[in-house]
């Protein structure tokens, strides 16, 4: 079997949960003898390599800017693949996706999946929103198999589109816990001396919640802010001047590597409180290595993490805070939840099973009749589509 994969930035590259999900989804089916290329921009890429883990890589150039780099790269990356004999295109995320129809004019399988509901996201602008209502919309019209992360996003598409979809999470391995040393000679930090955020600083990831809760404190710990601007300058910015001259917030901008995996296993506690998220790979990562994790209570982390983590009221800082608290207070209910994390992701989140189930959708969508594969051009956008595709610009 031949996979064309579109839409993640690059590989190696940790940039987003859409780029670990898409290298490990790939290089796991390499290791099952699929033959996955990879479509990918050389800007985010951590390493420049033709072949990566056994997946072949094949760079794309793009107009680098907010408004234009995504549906650049989609445009030339879907010319490209149309001649190169794929059995499947796999598109990943709502933007990408609003070229699956292209595909299906050529009678290749199209799978789409949904990373998240990208347009309830802030960064975006009014024509930014519109063409990811666009790219969902293409999804469920014209996508031979839809895959999403959570149920949630399952009720979602059947709902609002009576598209059924297949329910394929993010993976983790289970990670071994190292010392401190990098973060201690940078930092000054050492084990259970910190409270860790760990995401891209944009909005709706909600650091500067954290930030306020953390004010509210009297504590020794530091707050540590992990991560790095995803065309939101203006927000990072504004979280420095929450922060303030306050020397126990600690900003590291984005970090990979030992340097990564010293903050996950050194933290007292792991915080994420997020007002949108598909399924977060950071959680599961923090979970992997026996964190104990605070959360907002939105569905699909509450779908993610169900009890073994706790909760506040999504965007409250001052319930966040209660519970920062609480935790800061009692080493031993800290010390239960990270007795029962690795056991729940190992058994929930494996990165190898999540490729079986690709895979298995991967074989439904290559068994399709034909004759039912290809569709024609005049039915792309008929009077009936139009008309669906205007309502959801006011939903």
């Amino acid at each position: 079997m031949k996979i064309a994969m579109i839409g993640q930035k690059g590989i190696p590259s940790r940039a987003g949960g859409v780029e670990v999900h898409v290298e490990e989804i790939a290089a796991g089916l390499c290791e099952k003898d699929v033959q996955v290329d990879v479509y990918a921009r050389k800007s985010y890429c951590d390493e420049i390599n033709d072949k990566y883990r056994g997946i072949n890589i094949k760079y794309i150039p793009s107009i680098n800017t907010k408004s234009l780099d995504a549906i650049t790269y989609t445009f030339l990356a879907t010319i490209y693949a149309l001649f190169l004999g794929y059995d499947v295109i796999h598109y990943h995320a709502l933007g990408p996706s609003s070229m699956a129809w292209l595909p299906r004019l050529f009678g290749i399988k199209v799978v789409c999946t949904v990373h998240g509901l990208d347009w309830q996201r802030e960064k975006w602008g009014v024509f930014g929103k519109l063409y990811l209502k666009f790219g969902e919309f293409i999804i469920a019209k014209f996508a031979n198999e839809i895959i999403v992360l959570t149920n949630s996003m399952k009720k979602h598409f059947k709902e609002k589109w009576n598209r059924d979809s297949t329910v394929i999470s993010n993976g983790v391995y289970i990670e071994k816990n190292i010392a401190a040393d990098i973060i201690t000679d940078k930092y000054q930090l050492t084990k259970d001396s910190y409270i860790l955020f760990l995401a891209r600083l944009v909005p709706e990831k909600g650091a500067h919640y954290l930030i306020n809760a953390y004010k509210k404190l009297k504590t020794d710990k530091k707050l540590v802010i992990v991560g790095g601007s995803s065309y939101t300058n203006d927000y990072v910015n504004s979280l420095y001047k929450l922060a303030g001259s306050d020397n126990n917030i600690i900003f590291t901008g984005f970090v990979k590597g030992k340097e990564l995996e010293e903050l996950y296993s050194n933290a007292y506690v792991y915080v994420l409180p997020s007002e949108i998220e598909g399924l977060p790979i950071s959680l599961l990562e923090a979970l992997s290595y026996g964190n104990c994790c605070i959360a907002s209570d939105i569905d699909e982390i509450c779908e993610t993490m169900k009890e073994y983590g706790l909760y506040f009221k999504k965007g409250s800082d001052e319930m966040l805070s209660k519970v920062l608290y609480e935790i800061l207070d009692n080493k031993g209910l800290v010390a239960r939840y990270k007795d029962s994390s690795k056991g729940f992701v190992l058994s929930e989140y494996n990165w190898k099973d999540k490729v079986v189930d690709t895979l298995e959708v991967y074989n439904k969508c290559v068994n399709i009749d034909k004759k039912n594969s290809k569709i024609e051009c005049h039915k792309i956008f008929d009077s009936r589509a139009l008309g669906t595709l205007f309502k959801i610009i006011l939903y």
